[in-house]
Order: structure tokens, then C-alpha cells, then sequence
């Protein structure tokens, strides 16, 4: 069953630019387990993307739908405004780079990146000059002749990428690319890839479970679990705002408290009260809900006892991470109620701060992000 293509109107004159990819009611299921549920996404001309979730979630199978290698069972796709819901592989408008990358390991480099170009039946000369413009595109120029075997995977990696660019593709796929390389190759490789998306303008949909290449790589992220979309927001927007705890929980840290409204603005958490400025006029006394609070967030330079959330803690656990610790903060009032803090290792100097030593701190009431009891932070299995 697929939506009526005809019920997606032309926008008209004065609205915002129609989107190169439309995605409306996808859903699609493997014998019993639903993959994706109603899925409904716009992706706008030159954006780049990045479907994020953990494994399971259905980023990897939305992307495979997109490309037509797995056919969805419901729902409509439109790309440059063609209708391709039901259209091979072959006739959409795309070029996918996979974890594995693919490439064929009898043929040079050259061979590898002008694979598809052969195909198109272009002349050798215009493939030759394609694929010299493609290698020096990806800082790879003297590695032609090579063979797959002779590179590095993060050359690999590169080869691939120009392999799918070679055709000019409206659209850019990324499955994972940089899941197989070691930390710094694959640092070095997002900057290069966002580099080379943002010179070509190249609308880009790229599939991650790490939350550091979303937030570092994309014009937007579309975070997903359970076979739909939880939330999509600029990197700041889903970082900052949340729309439930599992967004808040999977992208970044997050500690969360149980709580209970005690009027507007004020909650208690056990025995410690708080303000919250989330807590509004939509919440009744008594109502129990959750708060979140990033690590970053509690203050711990120049905390006086009169500060709002003002709270004395004594430090339970310190984990050094290098550039920062994460503490483990334990409430006088309260020990139950643990929090999670980072201290730079500045402050951690400045303030001497030591295992079981007390500290004031606070935690600023527009920092707290309140969600509904019911909502846990809980990943697809």
C-alpha cells in the first residue's frame, strides 16, 4: 500500500524551496518485527543529514529503503519531486558508500572510481579526466594505479567516496563509513567528508550510532528508536532541547531524578527541594515527573549558599577522562539522589577539588529539563 504521491501538492509561489527528498507513511517489517513505523521526513537540497540511534532502531533499513535495496511496505518517496516509491535501484538518483567499502579488489584505483562512469558508456578520455578530478578531490591523485590491498582503510574509505560521487548523484548515501577505522583516522576522515559535501553541495543522508559524528557532521540530526523518529533538530537543538529522555540520554550524558511537583516552578527530589523553570502551569501539585540535567551544566565556581539550588555534596567518585573529569556527586541532604558532574581539569586544579571532599554546588533551574514520568531513556534491544 502506498500514499496517494498526488496528495503531496506543489507548494506554492512564496513558500519554502520543495525538498529534494520527501519521505511520507513509510513502514516497513521483516515477518513480525516492525523495522519503521510511519516514518515521515523532508530533506532539504545540499543539507546534510544523519539518521542516529542505537542498533535496531531502523536508521540502517530507513536508508536502505531510500537507495530501493530494501523495498518498504508502505508509503511514498519522492526525490527531486519524481515519485520512486516503487522504481529499481538503478533509476533513483544516488550514490551509497558502505562500512565495507565495497571496492573491487581485481580493479586499480582508477578503475574503482571510474567503474560507473564506464557503464554510462562515457568516452575514456571524459572517464579519465572524471576520475583525476575525483582523486584530487579526496587527496588521493598519486594513488591511481594502485590496488585496494595497497591502501590504508581510511584510503579505502576515500576511494569509496569518490566512487560514489563519480556519477554526480543528486543524492549521497553514507552507511556507517567510518565504523571500521581506528579513533583518529576516523576524526580526520568526518572533517574530510564534510569538507568535500559542503564544496560539492551535495544533498547527504548518512547513517551513525555515534552520537560525537552527528553532532560534529550534520546540518541535522534525525534521532531514531523503536522504528520511528523521536526527534529532528539541528545538532544544537537536539543537544539542548531534548524532545524526550531517550534523545536526552543517547545524545550526550544526562542524569535523571524522580521528582514531584510542589508548586509552580518547584519540585522536591527526595528531601532536596529545587526550582525548575520547566515546571509550569501545565503540571498539578503532587504530580510526579523527571528531571534531567546535563554534566556540564552544575555549577561549582563561586556557589554561594543563597544561589538558587544551592546544595552541598560531598565528591563520591572521580573518573579522569583526560581533558575533564566526571564525578560522581553525592547530596548532604539527600545521598540517594547521585548526580554526575564534569569538571574541567582547570577547575579541578583552581578548586583542588578531591575524592570525598565537600563542595557547594548548584544546579540552575533553567537547566533542568523536565520530562513525564513514563519516559525512560530506554534503547531499542
Amino acid at each position: 500500500m502506498h500514499a496517494d504521491p498526488k496528495t503531496l501538492a506543489v507548494a506554492p509561489a512564496g513558500s519554502p524551496p520543495e525538498p529534494f527528498l520527501r519521505i511520507r507513511g513509510l513502514s516497513k517489517s521483516f515477518g513480525a518485527f516492525q523495522a519503521l513505523r510511519a516514518i515521515d521526513l523532508d530533506v532539504q537540497r545540499g543539507e546534510f543529514v544523519c539518521f542516529l540511534g542505537p542498533s535496531g532502531c531502523g536508521k540502517t533499513t530507513l536508508l536502505r529503503a531510500i537507495a530501493g535495496l530494501d523495498r518498504q511496505d508502505e508509503g511514498v518517496i519522492l526525490m527531486n519531486g519524481r515519485d520512486v516509491s516503487a522504481a529499481p535501484p538503478a533509476e533513483r538518483d544516488f550514490g551509497i558508500v558502505f562500512q565495507s567499502y565495497a571496492l573491487f579488489p581485481n580493479l586499480t584505483v582508477a578503475d574503482n572510481v571510474g567503474y560507473g562512469l564506464v557503464n554510462r558508456r562515457m568516452r575514456k578520455v571524459e572517464i579519465a579526466a572524471r576520475v583525476r578530478e575525483l582523486l584530487e578531490l579526496v587527496g588521493l591523485a598519486d594513488q591511481a594505479g594502485k590496488y585496494p590491498v595497497q591502501l590504508s582503510g581510511g584510503q579505502q574509505q576515500r576511494i569509496a567516496l569518490a566512487r560514489a560521487l563519480a556519477t554526480s548523484p543528486g543524492l549521497l548515501l553514507l552507511d556507517e563509513p567510518l565504523s571500521a577505522l581506528d579513533a583518529k583516522v576516523r576524526v580526520r576522515l568526518r572533517e574530510e567528508i564534510r569538507e568535500v559535501q559542503r564544496r560539492l553541495g551535495v544533498t547527504t543522508i548518512m547513517v551513525t550510532h555515534d552520537q560525537e559524528e552527528a553532532l560534529a557532521m550534520a546540518d541535522r540530526i534525525v534521532v531514531m528508536n523503536h522504528g520511528v523518529i523521536e526527534q529532528v533538530g539541528s545538532p544544537e537543538e537536539v543537544y539542548r532541547r531534548p524532545a524526550s529522555a531517550f534523545v536526552a540520554d543517547f545524545v550526550g550524558s544526562m542524569t535523571f531524578l524522580d521528582a514531584e511537583v510542589a508548586a509552580l516552578g518547584q519540585v522536591r527530589v527526595g528531601a532536596i527541594a529545587l526550582a525548575a523553570d520547566g515546571v509550569t502551569k501545565s503540571y498539578a501539585a503532587g504530580e510526579r515527573l523527571r528531571l534531567g540535567l546535563r554534566p556540564e551544566e552544575i555549577r561549582v565556581r563561586g556557589v554561594a549558599d543563597s544561589d538558587p539550588n544551592a546544595i552541598r555534596v560531598r565528591v563520591d567518585d572521580l573518573e579522569f577522562l583526560g581533558a575533564f573529569c566526571r564525578a560522581r556527586l553525592v547530596p548532604e541532604a539527600d545521598p540517594a539522589q547521585a548526580l554526575t558532574a564534569d569538571f574541567s581539569a582547570n577547575l579541578m586544579r583552581d578548586l583542588d577539588i578531591a575524592l570525598g571532599e565537600p563542595l557547594t554546588v548548584a544546579l540552575p533551574p533553567a537547566a533542568l529539563r523536565v520530562f513525564p514520568r513514563g519516559d525512560r531513556p530506554e534503547a531499542a534491544p
